[in-house]
């Protein structure tokens, strides 16, 4: 906290000029004061008791010059505030937290990871795993192709002792087909759903 201002050269003077007069009557503890200030190098500092006496000086006196034009060019002395030096054994126990802290934030994050399965080329079991799920795909499509196509198949042809023309075949094959791929479609899409269900 400040308690005293570094003077400047415009203080200097004036109050070098104060004292040089005769005719005012500074009273010995100021003047005495005043030129202990005077006499110190600089940065000259000048406490804030010996700037309020001479405020008070200057005004009971009516001098043609306030306190504050003396320090116009001056400013505060703010002393340096020095830390205190930190307690070895609370900075050993803040490390060691900061070191538990960033296991326990590295343990979190790495909680769902599993070694055994990160690996370049995958094991054998991974790979069987994958081929059954290709099988599987591969022969729900080949299932479903061979189903709309027998289904047309034996529509055509059966329709062929109620329709004599082929258009009238082809379009009631067509249906049929369609009722069934969309009726697949359907078995598929549930099944689906539910092994993506699975947990």
């Amino acid at each position: 906290m400040a308690s005293c201002f570094v003077v400047g050269d415009k203080f200097r003077e004036r109050v070098t000029e104060l004292l040089e007069n005769h005719l005012s009557s500074v009273p010995q503890g100021l003047r005495e004061e005043l030129e202990k200030v005077l006499d110190r190098p600089e940065p000259t500092t000048l406490s804030f008791g010996v700037a309020r006496r001479l405020k008070k000086y200057l005004q009971d006196n009516g001098h043609p010059f306030y306190l504050h034009e003396l320090l116009e060019d001056s400013s505060l002395h703010l002393p340096e505030v020095l830390k205190p030096p930190r307690n070895p054994e609370l900075v050993a126990r803040l490390e060691r937290i900061k070191v538990k802290l960033a296991n326990e934030e590295y343990n979190r994050i790495t909680r769902n990871v599993n070694t055994q399965e990160i690996c370049r080329g995958g094991t054998v079991a991974d790979f069987g795993r994958q081929m059954r799920s290709a099988k599987a795909a591969v022969v729900t499509v080949f299932n479903f192709i061979v189903t709309v196509a027998a289904t047309f198949a034996c529509c055509y042809m059966g329709s062929q002792y109620l329709f004599a023309a082929i258009e009238a075949r082809v379009i009631s094959a067509v249906i049929a087909a369609s009722v069934v791929g969309l009726a697949e479609l359907y078995v598929l899409v549930r099944t689906m759903e539910g092994e993506l269900g699975e947990p």
